[in-house]
């Protein structure tokens, strides 16, 4: 009579590795989750930085100062700033980056592309904007008609922002309002000066016109109305660029002597 063989059975570790590789897999994944948002904390934060120009020009931005006013290590601060290079607001200098100079032909640009951005977002919002979408725009401008008088003019230039960011909604391009959201930011400082001059009422009557026009699918009623709504004239932009350096620098001036 033969001798049974013993079973074998499976190697006593195996079901501890396993459990080990999840519970480092699930403690990964958070610690990723945090590092993402805090690289995105710190891109906004320098993104804000350099849309107001407290990142100056000329200057070499240090990742270390940089790094310790945040709060943070470098890596994020490195990441960032090298995104805010694709995306227009700063330049590569020796050893590192700095804020783009604020040039007149460099705005003149801006404007010039950014029009260009807002005639299709007008064109296809015209043809493919539902009636809720235009009654949700119409509903906005109402809303914001009760806006104190007072406002300072960065609020006003989010509330306009936000009226040309639904047209861009209602062009069903997810392309054309990325496009117009990175040429709002770009052109951002220059808005709040000439917003400072040209006020609430005519921006709110030029809106209520194009909202108007939308409504009635006129394309070419819209578009008129549109590019004399954001169009600038050459000296407009030289006399706001004058302002924004004399800010700009004079902010410095006074750091310095306080």
């Amino acid at each position: 009579m033969s001798a049974v063989k013993p079973s074998k059975s499976l190697p006593a570790r195996a079901p501890s590795v396993a459990k080990s590789k999840s519970a480092a897999r699930a403690q990964a994944e958070p610690i990723s989750q945090v590092r993402r948002e805090r690289g995105s904390d710190v891109f906004q934060t320098l993104r804000d930085m350099a849309i107001s120009y407290q990142l100056r020009p000329g200057v070499r931005l240090s990742e270390i100062e940089l790094a310790a006013r945040l709060g943070v290590s470098r890596t994020p601060v490195r990441e960032a700033l090298a995104r805010l290079v694709t995306e227009g607001f700063l330049e590569p200098c020796t050893r590192g980056y700095m804020r783009r100079p604020l040039q007149v032909q460099d705005v003149l640009d801006l404007y010039e592309a950014r029009m260009a951005v807002e005639r299709e977002c007008l064109r296809y919002a015209v043809e493919r904007a539902s009636e809720e979408q235009i009654a949700e725009m119409q509903s906005f401008l109402e809303l914001s008609r009760t806006a104190n008088p007072a406002t300072r003019a960065q609020e006003l230039v989010e509330l306009d922002e936000a009226f040309h960011n639904r047209i861009a909604a209602m062009s069903g391009n997810a392309e054309l309002a990325r496009m117009l959201n990175n040429l709002n930011e770009r052109v951002r400082f220059i808005r709040w000066i000439d917003m400072e001059k040209v006020g609430r009422d005519s921006t709110q009557k030029e809106h209520g016109a194009i909202a108007d026009a939308i409504a009635r699918r006129d394309t070419s009623a819209a578009a008129t109305m549109m590019d004399d709504h954001i169009a600038l004239r050459r000296e407009q932009i030289v006399e706001a660029v004058t302002q924004g350096l004399a800010r700009i620098f004079l902010a410095d001036e006074l750091a310095q002597m306080t």
